[in-house]
């Protein structure tokens, strides 16, 4: 009975979250003088109360776009092209009884040309598109003016976040999250409050690789974001300070502070930043179970909220020492801690076939969490000579760990509420993560246009991840073999790769082939219940990638891309531990 009350809330809790972000919005674009497609349109979802902007998409081949996971709320639909006059929809209503709309088609007439004067200034587009990638350049938009990076991603075209922070592009899960061409080696969890706390305004720009070159990691089929932090390369002392607060039902509040001071051949670097922000979730569950013959045997209602507290400090310091014209040196030092918690209350109804009570059941779960990470980076950039040949190179060590404390009091009533029994269940969640990794580039110009790019990369992840659950019942406290456990990973991966491309008139070509060898062993250490359990892998696997891309005329460009990746879990899928609401769910 347990496994089918969890499936069934499992399932439940799903579609209510499917339920409530499942709007969707479609529509074309065309020229509204000969009805012909509309060159490089973009199309901008904004919000029908204040017209800010909440996501952008890129019309396909036949000038067709679609918004999806949309929220109930009312929305604007505006088309853009260089030299068209912008146009926007009618008030778009998404609602339970109105998840599909469609804006028909959108008339974009051309601008006058009626000039009495002419302004030359030079501004970056908010989206750029690359032969292997998509560029955003957050400072292109007005409205990221005191965002945060999580913020601004919602907006990028093929990009989603749920209201977890979990991002997907073009609907897969698992995206790789590198920053500064690094990966960031943190949970799903950890990375949304990371990109909470990163103000949009120390971004450069955000690469977008649905299809990453043989360059980067191989591992995981929904694409690659790298996020460009800026560096600061006036002379002399100068700084930035960003403040923001926002309302919603509860607070949030997102500070940071940027100082650079650079002389002679030195330059030294800071960011310190800090947030908080009180987050809730309201989960109401009805489940019906049936007999054989369809009628009502058990009725079950929760109602749970649940509300988050999370606090975020973030630092980043280093220094570029600039030994000569051609050479680099550099090192960066990063720190994170995060200090949260959550509390809970749950109460369920356990009602007959008839829709009388027979028992009630109330959970208050209280979490206490920290998470802390250290890194450092050592880097060298050093130019060969004048044709661009370059060498780079990056050693990285980092230690990720955490720790969670539970406690869930888990109360039985009978009808009149009349107590019949208490329990608890105690759980301790250490988890500790070290990274340690190194890779050299070589990038060689060749005098016919081809240009090769090279490198080597090893790294080595050595995870501990232990769960501890106790019970207490009567005051008596007992170990929980059956949901405690204790797993530790180690993984080394050694990889090299080569890439090549050239432009030839409207054609750009590039090809490149990763090798990766990849050893691991895991040991799931036993107890009373369960056996030790463990294994050991070893496998070499080719990575091969090709671009072909055609630029028609300054507006409109054609491509096509080919490449072959591996699914990797994520650290924490190795080992997945229970979140509990109540005993039932």
């Amino acid at each position: 009975m347990k496994k089918l009350f969890t499936t069934l809330a499992l399932a439940t809790a799903s579609l209510c979250g499917f339920a409530q972000e499942s709007g969707k919005i479609s529509g074309s674009v065309k020229d509204g003088k000969n009805q012909k497609l509309a060159d490089a349109a973009s199309i901008s979802l904004l919000k029908a109360s204040d017209s800010s902007l909440l996501k952008t998409a890129i019309p396909d081949n036949e000038g067709n776009f679609s918004f999806y996971n949309l929220k109930n709320a009312n929305y604007l639909v505006c088309a853009s092209s260089v030299g068209y006059k912008k146009i926007y929809s009618q008030t778009i209503n998404i609602s339970d009884a109105n998840l599909m709309v469609n804006t028909l088609v959108l008339q974009l007439l051309p601008a006058s040309k009626n000039m009495e004067a002419v302004v030359v200034t030079s501004k970056k587009q908010f989206v750029e598109i690359k032969i292997d990638k998509t560029i955003l350049n957050p400072d292109a938009l007005i409205s990221n003016a005191g965002t945060t990076a999580l913020e601004v991603l919602e907006k990028a075209p093929g990009i989603s976040v749920d209201k977890d922070g979990n991002i997907s592009l073009k609907g897969k899960q698992g995206v790789n999250i590198m920053l500064d061409g690094r990966p960031s080696y943190m949970t799903n969890a950890e990375l949304a409050n990371y990109l909470r706390n990163m103000a949009s305004s120390s971004i450069d720009q955000i690469e977008i690789m649905t299809n990453p070159s043989s360059k980067y990691d191989a591992a995981g089929n929904a694409g690659i974001i790298n996020i460009k932090t800026k560096k600061n390369k006036q002379v002399g002392f100068n700084g930035a300070v960003n403040l923001s607060y926002g309302q919603g039902v509860y607070s949030r509040t997102n500070n940071s502070v940027s100082l650079n001071y650079r002389k002679n051949k030195v330059n030294l670097f800071t960011t310190l930043s800090g947030n908080y922000r009180e987050d809730y979730q309201r989960l109401d569950l009805t489940r019906h179970y049936k007999n054989d013959d369809d009628s009502l045997t058990a009725i079950f209602e929760q109602s749970s909220l649940q509300k988050k507290y999370r606090n975020s400090y973030n630092a980043k310091m280093g220094m570029d020492f600039y030994a000569s014209k051609k050479t680099t040196l550099g090192v960066v030092l990063t720190g994170i801690t995060s200090p949260n918690y959550d509390r809970s209350f749950n109460t369920s109804y356990l009602k007959n076939g008839n829709a009388g009570l027979d028992s009630i059941v109330t959970a208050q779960n209280n979490e206490d969490g920290s998470w802390k990470n250290a890194g450092i980076n050592l880097n060298l950039r050093h130019t060969l000579d004048s044709t661009g040949k370059e060498i780079t190179a990056d050693v990285d060590y980092i230690n990720y760990s955490s720790d969670k404390d539970q406690v869930f009091t888990n109360s039985s009533y009978r009808p009149d509420w009349s107590k019949k029994s208490v329990d608890l269940l105690l759980g301790s969640l250490p988890s500790d993560i070290k990274i340690f990794s190194a890779k050299v580039d070589y990038v060689q110009p060749f005098k016919n246009g081809i240009r090769m790019e090279s490198g080597l990369k090893t790294s080595f992840v050595n995870t501990d991840n232990t769960a501890k659950y106790h019970t207490i019942i009567d005051d008596i406290k007992t170990i929980d073999y059956e949901k405690s456990n204790q797993f530790n990973y180690k993984e080394n991966i050694n990889a090299v790769y080569i890439n090549f491309n050239k432009s030839i008139k409207k054609w750009g070509f590039q090809t490149g082939l990763r090798l990766e060898n990849t050893q691991n062993e895991g040991l799931q250490m036993g107890n009373p219940v369960h056996p030790d359990s463990s294994f050991k892998n070893s496998y070499t696997n080719l990575f091969p990638t090709a671009y072909v891309s055609y630029n028609a005329n300054e507006k409109n460009q054609l491509g096509f891309s080919f490449g072959r990746r591996v699914n990797r879990p994520d650290y924490e899928d190795l080992n997945p531990f229970l979140f509990f609401l109540d005993k039932y769910t």
